[in-house]
């Protein structure tokens, strides 16, 4: 029987972890805090799919790459809006409750969508519902497998992914820290990467504390392909108050607009959707007009919605602007740009398989290819249902076997480009997580140049994590935040190498000094590791069978 380590509990761990255990393996969940804390816990908007007469599964498509500015794969963004509506209804047979009206379902409209195709639940509150549904089906496999033999899962919280094993060019398994404090040695046949993006790399960040990039960096190290990291996207509507909460695309779905200090709406003068333009295009008109009147953060009127409609469908936002002192049923609110989303991930393939024999990657933590340079609103979950799924499947698919590639560039790594194990510090040294933090919303946030992407790779480059025995009184989330800091400065490395790379303008990455998309840059860069600090670029995908296969899944 295949032991399946699965890292990671939100919506695409959590599916993972069901459907390995009813396809009859021995399955592992391992989360870095409590089981119901991830970032799914967070998504507000909904999840996208082509389930009403009026929509269509090619409306998808097309809209999908239209936002993607040209870097989607075709293959992977058919593969989500096809096999989208057959894991909502997964969903809803788990339990999730989405919001209904007199004709059925509620649907709303985001930004890029040409049709109003966004299910929610609890109003904004979509992954807190859909992580509820699956934390309580995941808890009644682990008590149901206790009780028969067969198929077992075991959940284990508050557990560290600190490294990825590796033996022979395969995954064999993980090092993992528990609350013992102990770090562990854990061997699996197959190791499903689940733990979501590194919003932790900028000061400003929708993403909760816990979004260190644990995953990418594990992989990375481990000498995995990673890709299209320069694609971060952020979100153009966080609260402009102390913790950043979230204010969805749906808000200007329903018709609330963006105005300057001024009292002008100026996203009309940016884009002819204005403020249902894709969210980078927002998120830079923004960020231009912060510059023009001194960083003060724009306004975001919903007056004209009421009360009413704000308080049914946004109650989470509703609940943020009250504690900050704000009622935005009668006057605008501050907002600005944050770190939302990671285009760029662990390089798989349609069925989530790595460069690496025993890794997967599904979720955020993944470059499936389904996003290009500029996630379409609303894609996030869906793409986490579609490909866990698939990983699943996939496990009794033939291993593939990646393409070679010629190096054609790298970028210093400095001298911690890996984490030893049993040798990491509590305490930072100059690349501490602050520091780094400033230094990425600086040089590598919404708006960018060659000049300061330069600076930050020099930088970086001599930035270290001091590196010591642990002290075995130090405190475990001291130990935890050491691992996550050493990974927050690889991957900062690797995205301003990756930003550098990209010599042109294209969805969410954006550079002063090439202003314009280039046709003949059209593709996505990919980096591997080399021997010792060096990096491979490559400019190819994987070489991996792209099979389509939709199916209804086993029963719920």
């Amino acid at each position: 029987m295949t032991h399946v380590l699965v890292v990671g509990s939100g919506l695409a761990g959590l599916i993972a972890a069901v459907r390995a255990t009813d396809a009859g393996h021995q399955v592992t969940l391992v989360t870095k805090v409590g089981l119901p804390d991830s970032n799914t816990r967070y998504a507000q908007g909904g999840i996208a799919a082509a389930m009403f007469p009026d929509d269509s599964v090619e409306s998808h498509v097309q809209d999908t790459l239209r936002a993607g500015a040209g870097l989607c794969d075709p293959v992977a963004v058919r593969v989500l809006c096809s096999e989208g509506p057959a894991r909502v209804r997964d969903l809803i047979r788990f339990g999730v409750d989405f919001d209904r009206d007199e004709s059925g379902v509620t649907r709303g409209l985001e930004a890029a969508h040409s049709r109003s195709r966004v299910l929610h639940a609890g109003g904004d509150a979509t992954g807190a519902a859909i992580e509820a549904a699956l934390v309580a089906t995941v808890r009644d496999r682990a008590a149901r497998s206790l009780r028969h033999s067969g198929a077992h899962l075991s959940i284990l919280e508050h557990t560290m992914l600190v490294d990825l094993l590796v033996r022979d060019g395969r995954v064999t398994g993980a090092v993992l820290l528990g609350p013992d404090e102990v770090l562990t040695p854990t061997s699996a046949d197959t190791v499903i990467l689940a733990t979501g993006g590194a919003g932790e790399l900028f000061p400003h960040t929708t993403n909760p504390a816990l979004a260190t990039g644990d995953g990418v960096a594990a992989a990375w190290r481990a000498g995995a392909s990673v890709s299209d990291l320069e694609f971060y996207q952020f979100h153009p509507t966080a609260l402009a108050v102390p913790g950043t909460p979230l204010v969805s695309e749906a808000v200007r779905g329903e018709g609330a607009v963006l105005r300057n200090s001024a009292g002008h709406r100026f996203m009309l003068d940016v884009h002819a959707d204005g403020e249902l333009a894709p969210r980078d295009v927002v998120a830079r008109g923004i960020a231009r007009e912060m510059e023009k009147q001194g960083g003060t953060p724009v306004r975001l009127d919903a007056t004209g919605l009421g009360r009413e409609l704000l308080e049914r469908r946004f109650p989470t936002i509703t609940a943020a602007c009250l504690a900050a002192g704000l009622d935005w049923a009668v006057e605008s609110i501050p907002v600005a740009p944050a770190a939302h989303y990671w285009m760029g991930g662990v390089l798989t393939d349609i069925w989530g398989r790595s460069s690496l024999p025993g890794l997967f990657a599904v979720g955020e933590v993944a470059r499936t290819g389904a996003h290009g340079a500029n996630r379409l609103a609303s894609n996030s979950l869906l793409e986490a249902a579609v490909f866990a799924d698939r990983a699943v499947r996939a496990l009794r698919l033939p291993v593939p076997v990646a393409a070679t590639t010629v190096a054609t560039g790298q970028v210093s790594t400095g001298s911690t480009g890996s984490i030893t194990v049993g040798q990491v510090s509590s305490e930072s040294g100059t690349g501490g997580r602050e520091a780094v933090q400033q230094l990425m919303w600086e040089c590598a946030g919404v708006l960018r140049s060659g000049e300061k992407l330069a600076a930050a790779s020099v930088t970086l480059a001599d930035w270290t994590i001091r590196v010591q025995e642990p002290d075995s009184t130090a405190a475990l989330n001291m130990r935890v935040r050491a691992y996550e800091d050493a990974n927050l400065l690889d991957l900062a490395r690797v995205t301003v190498a990756s930003a550098l790379a990209r010599e042109e303008s294209r969805g969410a990455h954006h550079r002063s000094d090439h202003p314009d998309s280039r046709a003949e840059l059209a593709r996505s860069v990919v980096w591997c590791r080399g021997t010792g600090d060096t990096v491979t670029e490559m400019h190819s995908t994987l070489n991996l069978d792209h099979l389509t296969e939709a199916e209804e899944a086993i029963a719920c």
